[in-house]
């Protein structure tokens, strides 16, 4: 699906809110006004949420359908793969820096509640965008196992620095 979104600029909040959801909802930008989405039941819910949000801010959206005989259609294909691409590559990278962290905070030895509490917040923070990505992943994709590959060695380690943090609570070694 092509959708050509027009909201007026003022107030911007409109547009925000409608930029954000389209973002949230994995959806492709092509040009200024005009985003890109797999015509999949994810995406419907999507649109009509965005469609809701365009008309508060007194727009509109105009959805158009492209055809897998279309010629524009292996461009818009490759556009959304490139976004999903860019996607897992992001997430794969944020669980590279969560695992450093919980080594730097082993090789520091801070062990404690708060950084356990913190270093939670943050697996969660990936296990949610995980699950996000992979709704929107309507390809597919191999990228996505090596992701979830990733998001398994962030739950080892944090599994493991716990298990440091509550022996150093209870003062066994």
């Amino acid at each position: 699906m092509l959708l050509l979104v027009r909201i007026p600029a003022e107030p911007s909040r409109h547009r925000v809110a409608a930029w954000r959801e389209l973002r949230r909802a994995g959806a492709v930008p092509v040009t200024q006004g005009a985003w890109l989405m797999p015509r999949a039941p994810l995406f419907l819910e999507a649109e009509q949420k965005i469609r809701e949000l365009a008309e508060r801010g007194t727009g509109d959206v105009l959805t158009l359908t492209v055809a897998d005989t279309d010629e524009a259609a292996e461009a818009l294909a490759a556009a959304f793969t490139a976004a999903r691409l860019n996607e897992w590559s992001e997430f794969r990278s944020d669980c590279e820096k969560f695992e450093d962290e919980i080594a730097k905070e082993i090789r520091i030895e801070k062990f404690t509640l708060a950084e356990l509490e913190e270093e939670e917040q943050s697996l969660e923070r990936l296990r949610r965008w995980y699950r996000d990505l992979k709704l929107r992943d309507v390809l597919s994709l191999p990228e996505a196992g090596a992701a979830e590959e990733r998001l398994k060695g962030c739950t080892e380690a944090f599994e493991g620095y716990s298990e440091l943090v509550y022996r150093a609570m209870n003062g066994t070694s």
